[in-house]
């Protein structure tokens, strides 16, 4: 009996060279490659079966993300999940709250589309709210001065620090505890003096955080 193959969505590029294995952010598997057999991606499934196995075993793991809009949907804010309830009504628009230690969202017509804009809109105000005093704060224990300060969504990084030391913070870090979300804050601070990951970059983090290690220990759990 064959073995039962992943779902999967095959994305075809004539100019790519060679295939390609990676996971959405939904946890879902995506193959990109130019224009092979069938046979040749099942082929390509069984021998990376253990390692799509374990990816999808530490996705599952991680905190952070919705998968589905489900009734037990949960979102994270400082480090705690907290369910988030869907509720129907009537009037033509869509508003989400957090509230007696859940999340609300009420909505007209079902869109997950719209739902996740309000979810991201959620995390950019309470960063915007949140973020920059304690930026000011690190910035003083540390003698270092940003020249700006900015928040977006993004996939890659939790955190970025300019040539011209304006930081930018992804939004998402709000799902983060606390203590973490400043060690992003004096992370990007150093970035500051050293531009790199070397030796003495690591020093001035460990100067004002010794426990850093714990905290990137923990980010990695996030997603």
């Amino acid at each position: 009996m064959l073995p039962l193959l992943p779902h999967y969505t095959h994305i075809v590029n004539p100019r790519l060279k060679h295939i390609y294995l990676r996971f959405d952010d939904r946890g879902d598997l995506i193959i990109k490659s130019p224009k092979i057999s069938q046979a040749r991606i099942e082929q390509i499934l069984l021998k990376k079966s253990a390692w799509i196995n374990r990816a999808r075993e530490k996705i599952a793991s991680q905190k952070g993300s919705i998968r589905s809009f489900s009734e037990k949907s949960e979102l994270y804010y400082l480090g705690k999940p907290y369910p988030l309830h869907l509720l129907s009504h009537e009037k033509q628009r869509t508003s989400l709250h957090f509230e007696e230690e859940r999340f609300t969202l009420r909505y007209h017509a079902y869109d997950e589309t719209l739902f996740e804009a309000h979810i991201n809109r959620f995390y950019k105000e309470e960063a915007q709210r949140l973020v920059p005093p304690l930026v000011a704060k690190w910035a003083t224990k540390m003698r270092l001065s940003p020249t700006k300060i900015s928040f977006r969504k993004t996939k890659r990084q939790w955190g970025s620090c300019s040539a011209k030391n304006a930081l930018s913070f992804n939004t998402m870090m709000m799902k983060l505890p606390q203590n973490v979300i400043e060690y992003i804050i004096v992370h990007e601070l150093a970035h500051i003096t050293h531009k790199h990951h070397q030796k003495s970059f690591w020093e001035l983090v460990a100067k004002h955080m010794p426990e850093y290690k714990m905290h990137v220990a923990t980010l990695k759990t996030y997603r």
